[in-house]
């Protein structure tokens, strides 16, 4: 949420292993079934071997089917909050003092704009996401990296108890670190996982 092609960790992954394969960034929209549409085309294009989502991005990514995905500080729960602010929203001002709050980044990020109209998509596109789990029958191959100090495990909109339930007890790793995945814990945890996965290590 607020992310995009210059965020830090696609960055370091670029830096990182841009010798070795093509990492590929893209804004997407907020609209949920907008996204969807464009990380839809995006596959077809690219045909990835391998998805990584960050926080609220995961859910898209989850709906990528029959690729191995990696995921840091995934959001199970990010939805969910959404659909309880879109009803916030039909307060008048309620949604610009969202826009203001969750303003994004200068550069290539993606534009937020909270409204009823846009956030009430949030809980469909949740449920597609984990119609792709192993608990739903899928195939695919998850792991998941939690932070150990991520403020937003206290209010369940990250929920290692939901990813659990969803994706199995021995699909993720702790780092000792924040929501927002420390460089350390990018370069000694992320990247390796990355080359394990391609069988690269």
């Amino acid at each position: 949420m607020g992310g995009g092609g210059d965020s830090r960790i696609p960055s370091i992954l670029r830096e990182e292993l841009g010798e070795r394969v093509r990492v590929e960034c893209r804004t997407y929209d907020f609209d949920p079934e907008v996204a969807t549409a464009q990380i839809a085309s995006w596959v077809q294009e690219l045909q990835p071997l391998l998805v990584v989502g960050e926080s609220l991005g995961a859910v898209h990514a989850t709906r990528v089917r029959g690729v191995p995905h990696l995921f840091v500080s995934p959001s199970l729960g990010g939805p969910l909050w959404l659909s309880f602010c879109a009803w916030l929203c039909l307060v008048p001002g309620v949604g610009l003092i969202f826009d203001r709050v969750y303003k994004p980044r200068e550069g290539d990020r993606q534009t937020l704009h909270f409204c009823f109209k846009t956030l009430r998509k949030y809980p469909a596109h949740r449920r597609a996401a984990l119609a792709n789990s192993p608990r739903a029958g899928s195939g695919d191959y998850f792991h998941a990296f939690f932070g150990t100090h991520d403020h937003y495990r206290r209010s369940g909109v990250v929920s290692i108890h939901s990813w659990k339930r969803h994706f199995g007890h021995d699909s993720y790793d702790l780092y000792d670190g924040t929501h927002f995945m420390e460089e350390e814990f990018v370069r000694s945890m992320l990247v390796p996982k990355v080359l394990e996965v391609l069988g690269m290590d």
